[in-house]
């Protein structure tokens, strides 16, 4: 529940004005919020001068006063910064700090979501890596067997997936260390899962920006992604909640390649209407 203090409130209306679901109205001239329709989006929060919002659904200690140093970011910057990330599949045999990894998920728990539902959950995978590893590898295998037995005009465009499944697979058993093509010998995997893919999605590119400022690399593991749907095996180890879906597996360690510049793009498709 959202609460105004009333002695504090100055009746400026800024809450009221910006609530997105009108669930904040004028009561014996002090702001009032209903609590009926409200998004717990926390708008009224960041918006009052006088610091007269709070609520006892969530932390006031995540509360943060605003200030420019701290805050702001110049574009150009940000710009360069999004435009040097690489996916990294190159890793140094380091563990990765616990705090790196908790500051990573903090990324993606402020990360806007739909309706204010925050349903996306993260599953840090560290210890069980090799038991993720091994079924994951079987899994796609299973996954390349079929496809490759399966052929038809519409599945042929899967045949140098299936290919590769299968021999990274076959690699796989001889050298596990040597031939991980998988998760590449990485140190942590984080996995998002949500109810709506987009707010993983969106909690993963912001973890995504995070990652890299924290000196760490990553890429999007496709492939593993693929691995867990509809396997059971997989999902009970990550004791993955049947009801969401893994929207991003992303695949962490200190990198061990130094990337010195850039890299070109297609000029981006704009429809100016």
């Amino acid at each position: 529940m959202f609460n105004i203090n009333k002695e504090k409130c100055i009746t400026c209306k800024q809450c009221i004005n910006d609530c997105p679901v009108n669930d904040i109205v004028l009561k014996d001239n002090k702001a009032c919020v209903k609590n009926e329709s409200c998004l717990k989006c926390g708008h009224c929060v960041a918006i009052c001068p006088t610091k007269a919002v709070s609520t006892n659904d969530y932390n006031m200690d995540d509360v943060i006063e605003y200030e420019k140093k701290d805050f702001a970011i110049d574009s150009d910057n940000l710009l360069n910064f999004i435009k040097f990330r690489r996916s990294v599949r190159n890793f140094k045999n380091k563990k990765i700090e616990k705090e790196k990894i908790e500051k990573i998920i903090e990324a993606g728990r402020f990360t806007q979501t739909s309706t204010n539902s925050q349903d996306v959950s993260y599953t840090v995978v560290i210890n069980k890596l090799d038991e993720l590893k091994d079924l994951a590898f079987k899994a796609l295998n299973k996954k390349g067997e079929y496809i490759l037995n399966n052929l038809t005009p519409e599945t042929e465009y899967l045949k140098r997936y299936a290919t590769l499944w299968t021999y990274f697979y076959k690699m796989y058993k001889e050298d596990p260390i040597k031939n991980d093509k998988l998760l590449f010998n990485a140190p942590a995997v984080i996995i998002v899962t949500a109810n709506n893919e987009l707010n993983g999605a969106l909690a993963a590119s912001k973890m995504d920006l995070m990652v890299d400022a924290l000196g760490l690399g990553t890429f999007y593991s496709g492939f593993l992604q693929i691995a867990t749907d509809g396997n059971n095996e997989i999902l009970d180890l990550l004791k993955i909640n049947n009801k969401k879906k893994v929207v991003a597996c992303m695949v962490i360690g200190y990198p061990n390649v130094k990337y010195k510049r850039t890299v070109p793009r297609k000029d981006a498709e704009i429809n100016w209407i």
